[in-house]
């Protein structure tokens, strides 16, 4: 891939970006996982060599509420250093970089960004987001790869790693804790390479080791719309205004709206992939999607449970005090508070115990 010096070393936060130190073949290891993803780099990380030449990025999902001991973990796992990057911190060869908690690790030229930017497919940090930065400031010299995890954050993020060039790897998913992440990493991108975690390092070694990256011929005039798309998502993901970058033109409006914020959606493809985004930044692949609107009409369901509940309460309070001073209107009361107990009960059974499907006519009998 052949970029231009204004898109070669962007600096996404606006300042000057910094030179990598290493020769413009040196390779850059991004990393992703979830479920299952702590046991498998720690794996990964045990076959690699002290002499290992190049940095390794991580992005594991853990909560944001407590600390995270990834890198004590994954530095007695092997022979490599790991931390947890610092933002504007520099670049260096034979580290582990590990994403520290609710905050997105981005790449530039030379030097690491952690930003609390919008949430992508419902997690900070995103594999995306961080895969995103990788291939669009280092192109050829990227190597992604998607390990053991839920769902499918890390399919976009690959796709671009290809499409700019890197290299892509996906363990074996019949290995892997949970099988997710790497199925749809199979399924929706064209990846290189599919092992297990012991051969995964033998490549990681090898590729490593190589003088050329390969760029894939890959020209600048073939992806230029999509690497403005690219940089202004990874802008967002550093805390740039998504409105502000023009966010609404990345995409196509659909009559959807986020979540999260409840901000318009826009509709984005990737090659055959379909990725929604936000007017304010958040974004989601279609699981992602699917798996907070869920989560929001189950949210819901309880609201409004909390609502009649509330409402019984007052009724029924209310009633039986004005029974002897106003016994009209007490009984009128109490039979608002029966009528609002029926409604609770019923939404309470709907959430529980909701409905089985109707047989329709392809699932009628046969008839003879």
């Amino acid at each position: 891939m052949i970029l231009p010096d204004d898109l070669a070393l962007v600096s996404h936060s606006g300042d000057q970006a910094r030179p990598f130190a290493g020769n413009d073949h040196q390779r850059i290891i991004v990393i992703g996982a979830s479920a299952g993803g702590v046991e498998a780099v720690r794996q990964l990380l045990s076959y690699l060599p002290a002499n290992f030449p190049a940095p390794i990025f991580v992005v594991l999902h853990i909560p944001s509420y407590s600390p995270s001991y990834l890198p004590e973990i994954f530095s007695r796992a092997g022979a490599l250093p790991a931390e947890h990057a610092q933002d504007g911190e520099a670049i260096r060869a034979g580290r582990v970089y590990v994403a520290p908690p609710d905050h997105h690790l981005l790449l530039e030229a030379g030097r690491m960004l952690v930003k609390k930017g919008p949430k992508e497919n419902r997690f900070r940090p995103s594999v995306d987001a961080m895969f995103r930065s990788a291939a669009y400031t280092y192109g050829p010299r990227v190597v992604g790869v998607v390990l053991s995890g839920m769902l499918d954050d890390g399919t976009s993020g690959l796709w671009t790693v290809g499409r700019l060039g890197g290299t892509t790897i996906v363990q074996r998913p019949q290995e892997a804790g949970y099988e997710d992440m790497p199925l749809n990493a199979i399924r929706q991108v064209e990846v290189d390479m599919v092992q297990p975690l012991s051969e995964l390092a033998a490549s990681l070694i090898e590729l490593t080791a190589a003088t050329e990256t390969g760029a894939g011929g890959i020209e600048v005039k073939d992806v230029e719309d999509e690497l403005k798309r690219i940089n202004v998502e990874i802008q967002i993901a550093a805390e740039r205004n998504g409105f502000d970058l023009g966010v609404m033109g990345l995409g196509t409006p659909i009559p959807l709206t986020c979540p999260e914020c409840h901000g318009s959606l826009l509709q984005i493809h990737e090659g055959n992939l379909i990725r929604y985004r936000c007017h304010t930044g958040h974004a989601y692949s279609p699981a992602a999607l699917l798996d907070e609107v869920t989560e929001s009409v189950e949210k819901s369901f309880w609201q409004t449970l909390r609502i009649l509940e509330e409402k019984r309460l007052l009724l029924q309070r209310t009633g039986e005090s004005l029974q002897i001073s106003a016994p009209a209107e007490a009984q009128q009361l109490l039979a608002l508070a029966a009528e609002a107990t029926k409604r609770s009960k019923t939404l309470h059974q709907v959430m529980f115990n909701p409905p089985l499907p109707s047989r329709g006519v392809a699932e009628a009998e046969p008839i003879d």
